[in-house]
């Protein structure tokens, strides 16, 4: 069980050094983002730029026209909040093939408090046109990210969690922009997740299963573009749907979800996430317990949403 973000500073050198045209711009964070990896083996084509998100966004904008791929990397807050505009009118909308990083991602920010903790960094990016937003589920799922998004030639929001969370995905994974991936059949309830949530829905759906409630885990890595076949197939043979996201249940993987399955497979959904608020300084455990996104949360909402589901 490897880091996230470990996961993706090695194979962002891996892949650099097939391709020269990948560049990495940090704005101080590198330590923290693991791009020192980078850093170290192309210093180069690595570029410090300083506590300046916005600048920096307009830099690798500046790359991409002239050919390169560049690699944004700084906290999620700061690659959404602060830099919004940067990215929305010098990145998407010229639909350039920027790779925006966004670190420590959701609540789980390694004790930073609200300051540092990204709640509504995917629905910012997924409003923004032409964009793609993608949240790994481990660090076997990054290394292959990291090599999709390097081939897909458009703007992309790369969301990255902090620590080390259980390898999830089987063995023979490929992963795939636009693609979900079953972690687990089942044919009561289905659990759909996101990024480190995944780990979560898996442990939530072996408590039910203890229950007597077969739960199904569908991981969306790619949250825009959304797997809509797989989603209503879910749904379809389910007939209710939990979504657990680390992040605010409003604009997320969450809402997704329901926009989906209203216009084509209206179900009962309960949303596990943020609900509408910031976070505080607090260990991961704390933080998921308080905010109602542990695996004991999923359950309740799983219970919740079957109710709903028999009247």
């Amino acid at each position: 069980m490897e880091a996230v973000r470990d996961a993706f500073g090695k194979a962002l050198v891996e892949i650099g050094r097939h391709d020269k045209r990948i560049v990495v711009l940090d704005a101080d964070l590198a330590s923290s983002t693991k791009v020192t990896y980078f850093a170290a083996e192309f210093p180069d084509r690595y570029f410090q730029v300083g506590i300046a998100e916005q600048n920096m966004t307009g830099i690798a904008a500046g790359l991409a026209l002239m050919g390169r791929i560049p690699f944004t990397s700084t906290f999620g807050v700061f690659a959404s909040r602060r830099a919004c505009d940067q990215v929305a009118m010098s990145i998407a909308h010229p639909r350039l093939p920027v790779k925006l990083v966004g670190a420590y991602s959701g609540i789980l920010s390694g004790n930073n408090g609200a300051t540092h903790q990204a709640v509504e960094d995917v629905a910012i990016m997924r409003a923004i046109p032409n964009m793609v937003v993608v949240d790994p589920a481990d660090a076997v799922e990054m290394s292959q990210v990291v090599k999709a998004i390097v081939e897909y030639d458009g703007p992309v929001y790369l969301r990255m969690s902090r620590d080390a969370w259980p390898d999830v995905v089987p063995p023979d994974y490929t992963f795939k922009l636009g693609k979900s991936v079953l972690l687990r059949p089942g044919d009561t309830v289905a659990l759909v997740c996101s990024g480190m949530m995944a780990s979560l829905c898996l442990e939530a759906a072996s408590r039910l299963e203890r229950q007597g409630i077969s739960a199904m885990v569908l991981h969306m890595p790619t949250i825009k573009p959304l797997d809509i076949d797989s989603l209503v197939e879910a749904a379809e043979q389910t007939g209710c749907v939990v979504t657990a996201e680390n992040h605010n249940v409003i604009g997320g993987l969450g809402s997704a979800v329901a926009e989906v399955l209203s216009e084509f497979c209206p179900v009962p959904v309960k949303k596990v996430g943020l609900q509408d608020t910031y976070g505080e300084c607090g260990s991961n455990e704390e933080l998921l317990e308080k905010y109602g996104l542990s695996a004991a949360h999923i359950v309740k909402a799983a219970l919740e949403v079957l109710e709903r589901k028999k009247k």
